[in-house]
């Protein structure tokens, strides 16, 4: 057999990590006793709040180890439509809710029911670094879209018709943003909702950072609009990280009732049903009252604004302040370096760990998260702003 038959096409499309070399190289400073600030962290540093977790061990003790649904127990799916009913004016029946391994999960599945070989989705850039990838595997066509820092990132209706064909099936939105932080207000989710509704282009809504929202702003779900676009959109989400549940693998969606039951299907041929224990720890985040998210939220915004007013004093970083999630996506096309080169030698030289921004679909940024303490936050940005100074 050849060599390069060996493995599938769709396999042979998917990208290597750019950051993977960059994390795996920080493990191995960490584990020789080099004194690493993680700049590079992707979920939240605080811990699960004991109230799940003790529900987790209760189901333990209890013998709840076995198979469950597919798509989740009645119990959790019952609690989301009422989350979703609540906070995000959705209506969904039980019957239109995914319980899924996390929400990456039901974005890949998202994709896997709708897109067909040489679909157009459109991405728009900066992007997820697994949004591009997982609509190679499902032999669709990423159609990237550059967002502006003038516009806050943000996708306008302008660009967004500029890019559609008669090959556009799907637009996945995120908001609040990774890695720009950036959230779509009322009116320019309606003006994207109206385009999509005309065209009937389905939306993947990925809203896993609407708990994480700063300065007052409101977190809008464009399904809860109108009946139109309700039907064309998959809103997903998870408890990741509004409840400091990253290694719990919780994630959910509600949408149509004809692309759940498709994901229904392969969910029953693929990865079956998520954990049992994971499960009963997400009814246990979901009947208690929301204040871990309001506490931490108050939190990441403090560290944001303490972050910010430090970058603030870096001549060759620049930046627009997120609106969400805990990132800051940082131009550095001052530095004549590109994010790999950036990034590599930060962590080298002065002990900073940061994500290149290649990978989200920009070579001349990078992202710097703020889940970390504001004595880190401080050790680290002093250390860029040392290093800058010297190489650059």
């Amino acid at each position: 057999m050849r060599i390069d038959t060996r493995l599938a096409e769709r396999v042979k499309k998917i990208n290597p990590s750019s950051t993977l070399a960059i994390t795996s190289r920080a493990k191995k400073l960490i584990s020789e006793g080099k004194d690493i600030v993680n700049f590079a962290a992707g979920e939240p540093d605080f811990d699960t709040p004991d109230f799940i977790k003790d529900q987790a061990i209760s189901a333990i003790k209890g013998g709840f180890t076995k198979y469950t649904p597919s798509t989740g127990i009645p119990e959790l799916k019952k609690l989301i439509c009422e989350k979703f009913k609540k906070e995000n004016q959705i209506e969904y029946a039980p019957e239109q809710i995914a319980v899924s391994s996390g929400a990456k999960h039901s974005i890949f599945n998202t994709l896997l029911a709708l897109v067909n070989p040489q679909d157009e989705v459109i991405i728009p850039s900066p992007y997820w670094v697994s949004y591009p990838e997982m609509v190679n595997i499902c032999e669709g066509s990423p159609r990237f879209v550059k967002t502006l820092p003038e516009n806050n990132f943000k996708l306008t209706t302008e660009e967004l018709e500029k890019q559609l064909s008669n090959k556009t099936k799907l637009l996945i939105l995120n908001t609040p943003s990774n890695p720009t932080g950036c959230v779509y207000s009322r009116k320019e989710l309606e003006e994207i909702a109206r385009i999509c509704v005309a065209r009937k282009i389905f939306v993947a809504s990925d809203e896993i950072y609407e708990k994480l929202i700063y300065d007052g702003q409101k977190h809008i779900s464009i399904a809860g609009f109108n009946k139109d676009i309700y039907d064309l959109t998959i809103t997903i989400n998870g408890l990741s990280k509004s409840y400091s549940m990253t290694g719990w693998r919780i994630g959910y969606l509600g949408g149509p009732k004809d692309v759940v039951s498709a994901i229904s299907n392969l969910q029953d041929h693929s990865t079956s049903c998520p954990v049992s224990i994971s499960q009963k720890a997400a009814v246990a985040a979901l009947s208690a009252p929301d204040d871990f998210s309001q506490k931490i939220c108050k939190e990441f915004q403090a560290r944001r604004d303490y972050m910010a007013s430090r970058l603030n004093k870096i001549k060759k970083i620049k930046y627009v302040l997120p609106g969400g999630a805990f990132y800051i996506f940082c131009d550095i096309s001052q530095t004549r370096l590109d994010s790999l080169t950036f990034a590599s030698r930060l962590l080298e030289e002065t002990f900073v760990s940061i994500i290149p921004g290649d990978g989200f679909g920009r070579n001349d940024y990078v992202r710097l998260s703020f889940a970390t303490s504001t004595t880190q936050i401080e050790k680290g940005v002093d250390r860029i702003a040392a290093w800058l100074s010297k190489n650059t």
